[in-house]
């Protein structure tokens, strides 16, 4: 989803009816309901529940939630709702999920940012879904009136704010939410709903996948990293202490991968390394992470992995996600402090999903190698020709596709770059060459990408991101120790003398540096310059 998305997840809470595999009848069953049963207590939203492999309830723009109010308030063809009654008497939406939401998001004024969503986002709401829920609320005000609006125009007709509440008003107490039944068991219905979903608003690829291993360890921890370790449980299963691990270890991936939160267009070097946490990209990025850092990848292809009995298995996907994240950024003592301008942003400050994957499997080679060292050593030079040719990347994905399609090309190039740089070799043209001559990569041109002409008036997000860019660059700060770039979220403070030699914590003698630089690779020169007779 875009930034502009609603999200409506938390009105209809999940419920894994999994072992509810008794027959349950259909008959007899209500054809409709009334508007006024979704209100907060009334009996039929109380039993309402979302079975645990239907999709997030956040797929819709603003403008769409308040069409589809729109059209029930005049009376026009809105689709069914299907629904199937467990043996317990639950109510679960198989299909119409979002047109359901929408409705109840109207009727309790909760776009995604009310009482219900604050308390099942455990008030972790990030700030684009409130900006989404905002705008949502301010256009059905506008072009419906809210719900309250219009109960109290049939109460108070003569205090009614728009004379139109009344008629609208009026019309509600004979209008009804159409709904047909699944006949059968739990099984049965499960099998409806991906039947139906593959018609008409087809589930994304990613989305599908994650919905048939929902009890997979790399899908429950592509859920947990995704919201934070907060919203619905999809690991209530496991005990407590398993479940609290889980949570802590997704909330420290997520706050290392998007934090700060990104604003467009961007103003200050100060980015996430993994791009937006709330868009459309984010669940196929984390998931595809997650599946990257425990190497079930192979290829473009993601294995199958068996589903997870007791949660230790989502444990240990999640502590390699963690371990990969926290090499990359942070300030653990093992983070090289890699700058997301520098690795993860195009020159118009788009985020880059091939690079991004391209550095996490690097890093993972660079770490049964051993070869963070070398790496370091060269790393200004490294990151210098990265920063002078960003639109490498973009061909790889012209060519090859994003993310998963082209990360392997974006690993060749890296490596191919470090291999020759670790060799000697400094000068940009003989570095040009070297990649050239790399059958994978004989179809880079050496060339930036051409600006499209345009008429415009006014400067895009792009164009206003790059204009800040192509300025910050330059004033971006540098390891002390390795002269790599620094962002904010890995800086250290380093002793010039270490303070077993006897250095002070005088201004004088603190430096700023990544982490790995001031934990490890500083030792190793000091070493080298001992066995050198320096």
């Amino acid at each position: 989803m875009s930034d502009t998305y609603v999200n409506l997840d938390g009105l209809i809470p999940r419920e894994d009816f999994e072992a509810k595999s008794d027959q349950a009848s259909a008959a007899n069953l209500p054809a409709t309901q009334t508007i006024t049963e979704l209100e907060t207590g009334k009996f039929f939203y109380s039993v309402l529940k979302k079975p645990d492999f239907q999709r997030e309830t956040a797929n819709w723009e603003p403008e769409t939630v308040a069409e589809l109010i729109k059209s029930f308030v005049n009376d026009d063809l809105v689709p069914a709702i299907i629904l199937w009654r467990s043996p317990s008497n639950d109510v679960f939406v198989i299909d119409g999920s979002h047109r359901l939401s929408s409705l109840i998001a109207w009727v309790q004024d909760d776009y995604g940012d009310g009482e219900s969503s604050r308390e099942f986002f455990e008030h972790s709401i990030p700030q684009a879904q409130l900006d989404a829920a905002d705008k949502t609320r301010k256009i059905i005000n506008k072009e419906v009136g809210s719900y309250a609006d219009l109960k109290f125009a049939i109460q108070q007709p003569q205090k009614a704010l728009k004379p139109e509440h009344i008629d609208r008003a009026k019309k509600l107490g004979s209008l009804a939410i159409n709904v047909q039944w699944v006949n059968g068991d739990a099984t049965k219905a499960e099998h409806s709903f991906f039947k139906i979903n593959q018609q008409g608003t087809v589930i994304d690829p990613t989305e599908l996948t994650m919905l048939k291993a929902r009890l997979s360890p790399n899908a429950l921890s592509a859920r947990a990293i995704i919201r934070a370790g907060v919203g619905h449980k999809y690991w209530s299963k496991f005990s407590p202490n398993i479940q609290a691990e889980i949570e802590i270890e997704a909330k420290n991936v997520y706050d290392n991968l998007f934090r700060p939160q990104l604003q467009t267009p961007i103003k200050t070097t100060d980015i996430p390394i993994a791009g937006r946490a709330y868009s459309a990209q984010t669940l196929p990025l984390i998931f595809d992470l997650v599946n990257l850092a425990n190497d079930t990848v192979i290829g473009r292809v993601t294995q199958e992995v068996p589903k997870d009995v007791d949660g230790s298995q989502t444990v240990e996907f999640l502590k390699k996600v963690r371990r990969v994240a926290y090499r990359i950024s942070g300030t653990h003592s093992s983070s090289l402090g890699l700058h997301p301008v520098v690795y993860f942003y195009g020159a118009t400050g788009r985020f880059q999903p091939t690079s991004f994957f391209g550095v996490v499997a690097l890093v993972k080679r660079l770490e049964s190698t051993d070869g963070f060292a070398e790496f370091t050593r060269v790393r200004r030079s490294f990151e210098d020709f990265l920063l002078e040719h960003k639109y490498l990347s973009n061909q790889i994905t012209q060519k090859y596709g994003s993310g998963l399609k082209g990360y392997a090309r974006v690993v060749t190039l890296y490596e191919t770059l470090l291999a020759h740089l670790q060799g000697g070799i400094s000068d940009k043209e003989q570095l040009e060459k070297a990649i050239s001559a790399n059958n994978e990569l004989s179809f880079l041109r050496f060339v930036p990408d051409e600006e499209d002409a345009v008429t415009r008036k006014y400067f895009t997000t792009d164009v206003k991101s790059s204009t800040f860019l192509a300025e910050a660059v330059a004033n971006l700060l540098h390891c002390k120790i390795c002269d790599g770039y620094m962002h904010r979220n890995s800086i250290t403070f380093d002793h010039v003398q270490d303070k077993k030699d006897g250095g002070s914590g005088d201004p004088s003698n603190a430096q700023i540096a990544h982490p790995y630089c001031n934990s490890t690779y500083k030792d190793i020169i000091a070493k080298q310059k001992i066995g050198a007779g320096v």
